[in-house]
C-alpha cells in the first residue's frame, strides 16, 4: 500500500516540497480521521496538523505530530495519542482506493495553502459524538462544527 500512496503522491504533489514520508503520514490521518467526510471537512482535519506543526507547543513534523502520543516499548498505548487513530489497536491500512485518492487530493490542498476559514489557527479538534476532557480547558475556544468534527483555538497561541 505505501508504494502505492507514493506513487500516487507523485501525480499531485512535488515531492520536493515535502518528504515523501511526510506526505503519507498526513495522508493517512486524513483518512482514518475524516475519510468518510467531504473535502472541506477534511482539509479542517488537515489544517488542524499542519498548524500544529508550525506551532512551538508541539512537535516540528507531520509524522510527529500525528504519531504523539505516550509510547510503552516503542509502541504507541491505547487511546493515549493526540490522533485517536494511531492507538486505537486498529491497522492502519487504507484499503478504500477511492477515498484514498480524494484524501490525496486534499492533503496537497493543504499543503499548498489552503485553509477552511472557519478553522484556521485550531489546534485541536475532536469528534462530535465525543467530549474529551481537555475540550472543558478555557484556554481553548470552539470555533464550531465542521462536518462531524468540533475544532478549537488556543488562545495561548494567539
Amino acid at each position: 500500500m505505501k508504494k502505492i500512496l507514493t506513487a500516487l503522491a507523485f501525480l499531485f504533489i512535488s515531492m520536493s516540497e515535502i518528504k515523501a514520508g511526510e506526505f503519507d503520514c498526513l495522508v493517512e490521518a486524513i483518512y482514518h480521521e475524516a475519510r468518510s467526510e467531504e473535502m472541506i471537512p477534511q482539509l479542517a482535519v488537515a489544517n488542524v496538523i499542519l498548524v500544529r506543526v508550525e506551532s512551538s507547543t508541539f512537535p516540528d513534523t507531520i509524522c510527529k505530530v500525528v504519531h504523539q502520543g505516550k509510547y510503552w516499548e516503542g509502541n504507541p498505548v491505547r487511546d493515549r495519542c493526540q490522533f485517536s487513530y494511531w492507538c486505537d489497536g486498529k491497522s492502519e491500512k487504507m484499503p478504500n482506493i477511492e477515498a484514498l485518492i480524494k484524501v490525496i487530493n486534499v492533503a496537497q490542498m493543504s499543503l499548498k495553502g489552503v485553509q477552511v476559514r472557519q478553522t484556521v489557527g485550531a489546534t485541536h479538534y475532536h469528534a462530535s459524538y465525543v467530549t474529551p476532557s481537555w475540550a472543558s480547558d478555557p484556554r481553548l475556544k470552539s470555533v464550531g462544527a465542521v462536518g462531524l468534527h468540533i475544532f478549537y483555538i488556543d488562545m495561548r497561541e494567539k
